[in-house]
């Protein structure tokens, strides 16, 4: 008798939602290698963590098969583009959405909190962007199109590594949108550009001999975007203003400065920087934030894998260092190491020291050189959202995207200045240099006996309890700053930060990506992702606050620092939500009835709306549907009530969402990203259609009717 579940691959995912193929590009097989914290530290997902029930296992199989199938009858019927895929908004749900398969999904008549009154999108696995009744959609970016002057049209079989510096780059993930004074309807679109697909990139590509042409195009598709868009004069949706002054690449090989603390350390100079202050070009750009003072911020994620011959590395401590990071191996998956060395560790040790930092860039100075953050510790950063304490100091939050690490702040120790002035600007450019590195360490407040890993809950009714922030470093001016964790220098905390936390015993928690403040209460949701690893051999257990083993569906934490003073040592934490199929007993909507919420699974990225709600886009659904992006009330009677709003297409993630009155923008990353997919057997139309090479893209989403969002 056959079993239902190996067909969550038929849209060539694993079992754990991401296809091999993504696995592979976006973070070198991480999930497969040994889990670089092997520290005895306390594991979040002890606290939450459970093991799905055989029942909700097989509902999961049966959604995935019908959904599969109608999947499909899509792609045969000629994948429709981003445009057209608004007609059939809510025609493609199988299974759970609108009163139909298992009920989930809540009201069609599109009540709900203020600003998610739509009607929600059921799981499907459609190839197009899939929106609620009533919503309209555009591409507003796809990958290669001209934005820098001289630069030419996009050729997907004449792909040049000088045309591709002057065009968009690949698989786009965080946005934001600053306004741009003096331009009526125009804003600055700010894009990061985490990772390339070369299979899914070059006809006939060979992964084992790729050409110089083909790696100088990956270096100058990762990075980073500037792109001032304007509003459609139609409708709500946005295009690029191509050859714009503030429109700007930065690429793999642009000039970025080391600032702070680790500026000028040995342990970052080479011998093309022998002061330790320069490098070339920033990698695996994840999610981001955007400051008070107008500039944005950027992750550097999993730049492990870029770096090759780590076995051939001799010395144990570096060694050591390497691992805890998860650099290992021989040859690189792309081998930019035959080309350049410094993605040689045996010919440049230094170089990979460079990377796994915050990025500042000044999106109104196309001249500036960004800045990477040394002050705000370097590990495989998802994130960083900024807030301002009461008296105007800098607080940035930060979670290390891996399993079993750990989740940051940093406090700044100045003031931002007021104003528009030049001194005003160049004096907020400093902010993140000075302040103090902290990692949070979690207490449950139930019993140990009541978190037993099936994400039951505890007799009190909720997983919570309290934590302190506790000091790993603290940055003054000039550079000079003083280390809190015992045997551990400051330059040695900053530059491998993941030891601070595990000397000083941080919670090890379910791969802590986006974390965002809330502008309306100043509450803090932390998204886990997910952790299969929690309680196995040798591995963590359930906790509190990670309270499932062989957690395949994540959750989001809410925290609340001590008197809601975002310099607070101490806060007191809940889960807010727990994550899966509403009918799985482990799951947990904050209280709101489960039979009217949508299913979700692996909350990645994180944002707000006017409104108060947060919005949640995910990566690596493992229930068997495409990948979304879903709204959730924090607050009053409907709080914890949870809206699907759109689908992606075939292997596509939900990134970088943006929630403004009148649109929602997300980052359509990675389309077509399925195992066995090529460019010449692509496993996507999206978004121009068949015969048409498969091109991540930024999508705009509004009301046909002009009104708010969800309102």
């Amino acid at each position: 008798m056959r079993t239902m579940l190996p067909l969550v691959s038929v849209d060539g995912r694993h079992a754990g939602g991401r296809s091999a193929l993504t696995c592979r590009f976006r973070c070198g097989d991480a999930c497969f290698h040994e889990v670089p914290n092997t520290s005895g530290n306390e594991y979040v997902g002890d606290v939450i963590a459970g093991a799905l029930s055989r029942r909700s296992m097989l509902r999961s199989a049966a959604v995935v098969t019908v959904a599969a199938a109608a999947g499909t009858t899509v792609l045969g019927a000629g994948a429709p583009a981003a445009e057209a895929a608004a007609a059939h908004g809510h025609g493609h749900g199988h299974g759970h959405g609108h009163g139909n398969g298992h009920g989930h999904g809540g009201s069609t008549s599109g009540q709900g909190a203020r600003g998610l009154r739509f009607a929600p999108v059921a799981p499907n696995t459609a190839d197009a962007v899939t929106v609620p009744e009533g919503y309209a959609q555009n591409v507003v970016l796809r990958w290669g199109e001209p934005i820098l002057r001289g630069a030419p049209a996009f050729d997907a079989d004449h792909q040049t590594a000088r045309a591709q510096a002057g065009q968009f780059g690949y698989n786009n993930d965080f946005l934001s949108l600053l306004p741009l004074r003096g331009e009526h309807g125009r804003q600055v679109l700010v894009a990061n550009h985490e990772y390339t697909d070369e299979i899914l990139m070059f006809r006939g590509y060979d992964p084992e001999n790729p050409t110089r042409e083909q790696v100088e195009v990956a270096w100058a598709a990762h990075g980073l975007s500037v792109v001032v868009v304007e509003e459609n004069r139609r409708d709500a949706g946005l295009g690029a203003v191509p050859r714009h002054r503030l429109n700007r690449r930065l690429t793999a090989t642009s000039r970025f400065r080391l600032s702070g603390p680790v500026a000028g350390s040995p342990l970052v100079r080479t011998a093309a920087d022998p002061r330790g202050t320069t490098v070339l070009g920033t990698l695996n750009n994840c999610s981001g934030g955007t400051t008070p003072w107008g500039t944005t911020l950027h992750g550097e994620e999993n730049f492990n894998q870029y770096f090759a011959h780590a076995e051939d590395v001799t010395d144990p401590v570096t060694a050591a260092r390497l691992k805890r990071y998860g650099v290992a191996g021989g040859a690189s998956e792309r081998k930019w190491e035959r080309f350049d060395d410094r993605f040689d560790l045996t010919k440049e040790p230094h170089e990979v020291n460079r990377f796994g930092w915050v990025v500042e860039l000044d999106p109104y100075d196309p001249e500036s050189t960004p800045r990477k953050r040394t002050a705000l510790g370097r590990f495989k950063h998802e994130a960083a959202q900024p807030r301002l304490t009461d008296d105007g100091r800098p607080v940035v939050y930060m979670g290390d995207d891996e399993k079993f690490d750990y989740f940051y702040k940093f406090v700044g120790s100045k003031r931002r200045a007021k104003g528009s002035s030049r001194a005003a600007h160049e004096h907020n450019l400093t902010l993140l240099d000075e302040g103090t590195l902290y990692v949070a360490k979690l207490t449950g407040d139930s019993p140990a006996k009541q978190i037993d890993g099936s994400g039951a809950l505890p007799a009190d009714g909720e997983f919570d309890g309290s934590g302190r922030w506790i000091p790993l470093a603290t940055a003054y001016a000039g550079g000079r700053a003083v280390s809190h964790v015992e045997g551990m220098t400051a330059e040695e905390v900053y530059l491998f930060t993941r030891f601070a936390g595990d000397k000083v015993g941080a919670t090890k928690m379910d791969r802590p990506e986006d974390i965002e403040p809330s502008p309306h209460s100043g509450k803090v949701y932390v998204a886990l992702t997910n952790n299969s690893d929690r309680g196995k051999d040798g591995k963590a257990g359930a906790d509190e606050a990670n309270p499932r083993n062989l957690n395949k569906h994540g959750q989001i934490l809410e925290l609340t620092e001590h008197r809601n003073r975002a310099e607070a040592t101490s806060f007191g934490w809940s889960l807010f939500l727990v994550a899966g199929d509403p009918e799985d007993p482990s799951t947990y909507f904050a209280g709101f009835p489960k039979e009217k919420v949508s299913p979700i699974s692996c909350p990645d990225n994180v944002a707000f709306d006017p409104h108060g709600n947060l919005w949640i886009s995910t990566d690596g659904n493992a229930l068997g549907s495409h990948d979304g992006l879903f709204g959730v009330a924090t607050r009053g009677e409907r709080r914890g009530e949870l809206k699907q709003f759109l689908t992606m297409p075939n292997g596509a993630e939900t990134c970088g969402p943006l929630v403004q009155d009148r649109r929602v923008l997300v980052a359509v990353q990675h389309p077509g990203e399925v195992d066995g997919a090529s460019v010449e057997q692509p496993a996507s139309a999206w978004p121009d259609g068949p015969g048409r090479i498969v091109r991540p893209s930024v999508v705009s989403v509004w009301r046909r009717d002009g009104r708010d969002i969800g309102v």
